[in-house]
């Protein structure tokens, strides 16, 4: 009987989840150092985030360090401090991005809209997803006589790194000429503009960060009264106007 409660036993304690994968299973979703990550972006320190919570400085310290586990009461208050739902702190991180990309598996294209190209570029960042900026390695040959360089325009800014070579720009009413080593950083809703200045071709590494478009201000709603000639229509929000693409 004794051996027969035993087995029992055993087989009781392999259908239940044991602590150490418990905790395991908790630790994996760094509860605590989402909690200090929002914090310090905000700047807050630990004695302010207790006042907004309830809960005391060594408690939180407690947590980010991973030493305690918050109930969901408690994990709650933190959440709506930072105005977060409850499924951040569980939610699966996103993995690290890293791509490399090699140069034989890099295209080789001409500048857009003419039939005279100045330059050729390439992209050194296509095969990220979403991503926050473009890099590019341009190559950029003597122009023919009587060619008119083209100007653009992007939202978000620009910058520029000149590897070998001459380089002319022109961006709203500024000129310059750079050499190897130089750089410029510039905003580019202005029209801007670049030319091989020299007898070679001058090599360029480009970097063009995206500007998200300014929020539209909300009108609020108010509230009409019915008359003979019904309610008046609300404006139309305004449409942004779409980026020019190179």
């Amino acid at each position: 009987m004794a051996e027969l409660a035993v087995v029992r036993s055993e087989e009781t304690q392999k259908s239940q989840v044991d602590t150490e994968t418990t905790e395991r299973f908790i630790a994996e979703k760094r509860i605590g150092e989402r909690i200090k990550r929002l914090r310090l972006k905000k700047s807050m320190g630990l004695v302010e985030l207790g006042r907004h919570t309830g809960l005391s400085a060594s408690f939180l310290s407690q947590l980010e360090t991973g030493r305690v586990v918050p109930t969901l009461r408690n994990l709650a208050r933190v959440a709506m401090v930072f105005s977060k739902d409850l499924s951040y702190f569980f939610d699966t991180e996103p993995h690290a991005m890293f791509r490399v990309h090699r140069r034989k598996d890099r295209v080789r294209l001409p500048q857009t809209g003419t039939e005279a190209p100045t330059y050729y570029f390439e992209s050194l960042g296509y095969m990220v997803p979403d991503r926050h900026m473009d890099p590019y390695f341009a190559e950029f040959i003597p122009p023919a006589k009587n060619v008119e360089t083209k100007a653009h325009m992007h939202p978000g800014y620009e910058f520029l790194y000149v590897m070998d070579g001459e380089l002319a720009i022109r961006h709203g009413e500024h000129e310059c000429t750079l050499e190897q080593g130089d750089s410029v950083y510039f905003d580019a809703s202005t029209p801007h503009s670049y030319v091989c200045a020299g007898k070679k071709p001058a090599g360029a590494i480009i970097v063009t960060m995206h500007q998200a478009p300014a929020a539209q201000p909300v009108t609020p709603l108010r509230a009409v009264s019915l008359g003979t000639a019904g309610p008046r229509p609300m404006p139309a929000a305004p449409t942004p106007a779409l980026a020019e693409k190179r």
